[in-house]
């Protein structure tokens, strides 16, 4: 991709935050904004530094984790293309809290805090899509813990490969499903899911070991519930695989 080509107030119109902007309320907002390339390993900002912008994925996968006092990594988010990370932390005056590094070549937007602070000034309503966007995130972590909580190592595993599922799926709701909710659906289209990262990023990311994900991805195949081919995971029915658990 030719950042020098890249449009970037037509990139912002398509992120939910930005949608309702005008063209040119975005141009304007675009002027704040840094496009930058990451390779493979690279840092995008460490606790301690200072936070005057947050962060859109454009393309790659950024990794964002903590490390406890022992040197123990803890993967919080994985932020693939469209995600964006830091928005709440950026309006705190305090510096990162966690660390983001690129686990693949990686075009990273980033938007600075004044350009965010004056369009703010100027149109209430932005604030509250920023703030929605903030809720969301927010709720995610919450059902996160609720997920490390109440659920087992293997509803976690299954819910994570189940994650992609379109929406107009008949079985959009496996991965409510395959985490304790009923399920009433007995046919499904077979999906295929490709594991964006090391199986031991995704295991950090659940909170399990690399080797109890690798051993419930194991046991699953000798199931028939799913089949691995590398990063490659076929599905023949999910339903079936959220269903699995309920058992």
């Amino acid at each position: 991709m030719d950042t020098q080509q890249f449009d970037i107030p037509r990139y912002l119109a398509a992120l939910p935050l930005f949608q309702e902007m005008t063209p040119s309320e975005l141009q304007r907002l675009a002027t704040g904004c840094r496009l930058r390339r990451y390779g493979r390993g690279d840092c995008i900002f460490r606790v301690g530094m200072p936070c005057e912008e947050f962060h859109v994925t454009v393309t790659g996968q950024i990794k964002l984790f903590a490390i406890s006092p022992a040197g123990q990594e803890k993967v919080i988010e994985l932020a693939g293309p469209g995600v964006s990370f830091a928005e709440a932390l950026m309006f705190t005056d305090k510096p990162y809290i966690i660390n983001a590094q690129a686990l693949a070549d990686a075009l990273i937007l980033s938007v600075g805090k004044a350009a965010v602070v004056r369009e703010i000034e100027d149109d209430p309503r932005f604030a509250m899509h920023m703030l929605a966007g903030i809720a969301r995130r927010l709720h995610g972590l919450v059902h996160d813990v609720q997920a490390y909580s109440l659920h087992s190592g293997m509803q976690r595993v299954i819910g994570y490969l189940l994650h992609s599922l379109p929406e107009d799926n008949a079985v959009s709701n496996t991965a409510s499903a395959s985490t304790g909710s009923a399920m009433g659906c007995t046919d499904a289209v077979a999906l295929n899911v490709s594991l964006p990262v090391s199986k031991a990023t995704i295991a950090s990311r659940l909170s399990i070991t690399p080797e109890y994900f690798s051993r419930v991805l194991h046991e699953l195949e000798v199931a028939g519930l799913i089949r691995i081919d590398k990063r490659e995971i076929h599905i023949p029915n999910p339903a079936r695989l959220a269903s699995h658990t309920l058992q």
